[in-house]
């Protein structure tokens, strides 16, 4: 009986020790991503060097070495950890039962607010600037990020659609071009930093216009 429970407290003593192993190795990871992350931000993916990032990160060469062989799969690990960042920041309210009107409202306020938060500007920036040298970077940035955006605000559209609240024959399109009224006059300045982030004023002024403007396309006219 007594090596039995040996044998449990051992493997329970194992068990133990790997956990702490495998959280203390994804806290290293983290700290090395998050520095890597200012350094590309404030040097741009050619003005980087690992040396810069092993110091940003507060780890010598060697353990930034070991878990990642170069530039290329640091910046990959950014683009995913930013990406998952922007999903969970992204707290759109698309409860079907909502009514049309205040819903794209206020989709369109917290879409441009996230869009033009400092970080945020930065975070695209930087992902432009490598996209045509790693296109799958890119790629899964659009995805992960604008794409899943399009095709949330698309599924709310199809209810409204089957309700008859709007008529919409391609509601991915549709998602789309709402989203680009809601940039208008607001994102690009900020994103090539010819202005700054939009007041709230302006948010909501630009917002109202491209709801309306959404809505003469597409709501059902009431008898």
């Amino acid at each position: 009986m007594a090596g039995k429970w040996n044998t449990r407290s051992m493997v329970a003593s194992n068990i133990k020790t790997v956990r702490a192993i495998e959280d203390d190795d994804s806290s290293k990871r983290r700290q090395i991503v998050d520095g890597a992350r200012k350094v590309f931000m404030n040097l741009g993916f050619d003005g980087a060097s690992m040396g810069e990032i092993a110091r940003a990160a507060g780890v010598s060469k060697g353990t930034l070495y070991v878990y990642f062989a170069d530039k290329n799969q640091l910046f990959e690990a950014i683009v995913d950890h930013v990406s998952a960042q922007e999903q969970l920041k992204a707290a759109f309210n698309l409860d079907p039962s909502r009514d049309t009107t205040t819903t794209l409202r206020e989709f369109g306020q917290t879409y441009i607010r996230l869009l033009c938060r400092p970080e945020g500007g930065s975070a695209i920036r930087t992902v432009m600037a490598i996209a045509e040298r790693m296109p799958d970077v890119g790629q899964r940035y659009y995805e992960h990020v604008l794409q899943s955006t399009i095709k949330r605000l698309a599924a709310y559209l199809d209810v409204q659609v089957a309700n008859n609240a709007l008529k919409i024959d391609n509601t991915e399109l549709a998602a789309a071009q709402f989203m680009m009224m809601c940039q208008a006059t607001l994102f690009l300045p900020f994103l090539f930093q010819a202005a700054p982030a939009p007041s709230d004023e302006r948010i909501v002024q630009v917002i109202e216009s491209a709801t309306q403007m959404f809505l003469a396309a597409y709501q059902v006219k009431q008898n």
